[in-house]
């Protein structure tokens, strides 16, 4: 298939999702055109590698004085904040001539925030990526985010972005989303008769870069990956710090926490103000921090999708301990292939036992590794976005009216 792939940031390790698909389609021999938008935020992407993976990319920067009148028009509007945020009228554009150029077989967009550049595209049936339940997202943010600010803003947004949500299904030719969880919401939203145009595409996690290293040796260290500017990651790493480490600390007293991940605030960086907390900002690789880990916590408290942080560390052979919210969206295991608590007490109890039990640390390394080799394969999921674009396909195919016999 040729497919027209559209993005509201550059497909890379960090924007790995949109990454990796790239990669995995190209690998099963379709030919891959990507239309990216570059964010402030990313000013830093280098476009370098998934340019490597694809036949063509175009890249339109979306610059800060853009996003912010964008939002400020949406204000006045009923649509989502967040689609918003991409609009960008030369690309949008592009795509739709793209789109009308017959060259393509499908399209496929991905996120709330690209979908305002597939508005103007006709003919060429399209694939939504919504990656999560947004506005399943805002439910939980709207009471457990940790500034004010988050709040009210996830209560502003819930009620546009779930007007977007529940007309997406029948909208785009597919929608597919990262976890059950996320179909459930959505299908909630838009009704029974959305759920055939609703399905699950894990994220692929790469088996070949993320790979067992010296995990666990030297002092035990305590890790947490995420993007810091994303709030339910915020929540998390605060919680780590300041509930479920100082339980670890009085049986532990030597145990050092990692959080690492681009933009932190200045509320995740007064977490390093206790000298057994580094805080990194933006990593460029994170293996050597999976290398130095005894163990990786994930304290959700809440959140939507797949938390790929989780997945990363388990393909490194990292123990994983994680909030039972977290595994509602996996397949894995607890106590086979990572383990879970619900309170503070029960998640340091758990971050305790592997930093006690070099056998069991082991164990839940192999075993998590096996479990995103065999459950987030680049090839299997690759297979099955085919799938989905041939059924989109066929759905759009127009078909021959039958005459009533006489």
């Amino acid at each position: 298939m040729r497919i027209l792939f559209v993005a509201p940031y550059v497909p890379s390790r960090v924007r790995a999702r949109s990454y990796e698909f790239v990669r995995a389609l190209t690998g099963l021999g379709h030919r891959v055109h990507v239309v990216a938008l570059r964010p402030p935020e990313d000013r830093w992407a280098d476009d370098t590698p998934v340019r490597e993976a694809c036949e063509r990319m175009d890249v339109f920067p979306l610059s800060r004085v853009r996003t912010l009148a964008n939002a400020g028009l949406a204000l006045a509007g009923p649509g989502p904040l967040q689609e918003a945020y991409s609009r960008h009228p030369a690309a949008r554009a592009h795509v739709a001539r793209l789109a009308a150029s017959r060259l393509y077989d499908i399209a496929h967009v991905e996120h709330l925030r690209g979908a305002t550049l597939m508005r103007g595209v006709a003919g060429l049936p399209v694939v939504f990526d919504a990656v999560d339940s947004i506005s399943y997202l805002f439910e939980q943010a709207a009471r457990l985010a940790v500034r004010r600010l988050q709040r009210v803003l996830a209560r502003l947004e819930l009620a546009r972005t779930a007007r977007f949500e529940r007309q997406a299904p029948h909208r785009f030719a597919r929608t597919v989303v990262t976890s059950p969880v996320d179909r459930d919401a959505l299908i909630r939203l838009a009704g029974p008769d959305a759920a055939r145009r609703v399905a699950v595409v894990p994220s692929i996690v790469d088996g070949s870069y993320f790979t067992p290293g010296r995990s666990g040796a030297g002092q035990a260290t305590v890790l947490f990956t995420g993007k810091m500017s994303y709030h339910a990651n915020e929540a998390a790493a605060r919680h780590l710090v300041l509930r479920v480490m100082p339980e670890v600390w009085r049986s532990r007293p030597d145990a050092r926490v990692i959080v690492a991940g681009k933009d932190p605030s200045p509320r995740i960086l007064a977490l390093a103000d206790d000298p057994r907390v580094q805080v990194t900002g933006y990593v460029a690789d994170l293996r050597p921090l999976f290398a130095r880990a005894t163990v990786a916590v994930s304290p959700l408290l809440y959140g939507a999708g797949l938390q790929f942080k989780i997945l990363e560390a388990m393909a490194s052979g990292v123990p994983v301990v994680t909030s039972l919210k977290a595994c509602a969206s996996l397949t894995a295991r607890p106590e086979h292939e990572l383990l879970a608590g619900e309170t503070p007490e029960e998640i340091a109890s758990q971050a305790l036992r592997v930093m006690r039990d070099r056998e069991l640390a082991g164990r839940l390394g192999e075993a998590g590794r096996e479990y995103v080799v065999r459950e987030h394969n680049a090839t299997v999921i690759g297979r099955r976005l085919t799938e989905i674009y041939g059924a989109a396909r066929e759905d759009s195919v127009p078909r021959p009216v039958r005459r009533a016999s006489r």
